[in-house]
């Protein structure tokens, strides 16, 4: 982890040109802000095109960094959240709501979703189902699972509270589950790759 003051004084040298203080951060956030944009996005381009209007947008304005409220990936996945969800409102994706309650029938045990990486075709198939969550599910998922932030964390970069992030990522790991049903149902290739899926009870 980097130092909150040492990366805001960076930020305001990169800002007034530095082009070393500039690399320095890039080279530190630019993949963890790639990866997010690319797997709300689904697209590498549509992520890149994030990943640098997130860049310029945090050199813009370098004085809105807090470095003690949050720090500066959090910060700028913040960012590359609000322009990921710019892009996908104009796909017409609904970013405002959040799944309806699921069947309080449905099944709730099993193994969780991201337990399963299996060769390339698991692999794709856990993309798919992650790409077609619905985007408040999808940022949770993602943001906790991939780029293994806290709650609080991944609670500030959607505004919203801790509470309503878990439910976020419980509704879709539930998702996850159904869709990827076949995957889950085991068998000796689905039992050679098992990882582990972060406790949310914290």
């Amino acid at each position: 982890m980097h130092d909150g003051g040492e990366e805001a004084e960076l930020l305001l040298k990169a800002a007034r040109g530095d082009e070393p203080a500039f690399l320095l951060l890039y080279e530190r956030h630019r993949t963890p802000v790639f990866r997010f944009a690319c797997r709300m996005l689904g697209s590498s381009p549509l992520a890149e095109d994030v990943t640098q209007e997130c860049f310029l947008s945090v050199l813009r304005r370098p004085e809105a960094f807090r470095a003690e409220r949050a720090s500066l990936r959090t910060y700028l996945c913040a960012i590359a959240r609000y322009l990921a969800f710019k892009q996908l409102r104009k796909r017409g994706e609904e970013t405002t709501v959040d799944d309806p309650p699921d069947d309080p029938h449905a099944e709730a045990g099993g193994s969780g979703p991201l337990d399963v990486v299996l060769q390339e075709e698991a692999a794709e198939a856990v993309r798919r189902a992650v790409a077609a969550l619905p985007p408040l599910q999808r940022d949770a998922i993602v943001l906790f699972e991939y780029q293994e932030m806290s709650l609080a964390d991944i609670a500030a970069i959607c505004e919203t509270d801790v509470g309503t992030v878990k439910s976020r990522l419980h509704r879709a790991r539930e998702r996850l589950r159904r869709t990827l049903a076949p995957w889950l149902a085991g068998g000796p290739a689905a039992s050679a790759a098992l990882a582990g899926e972060r406790d949310t009870r914290r």
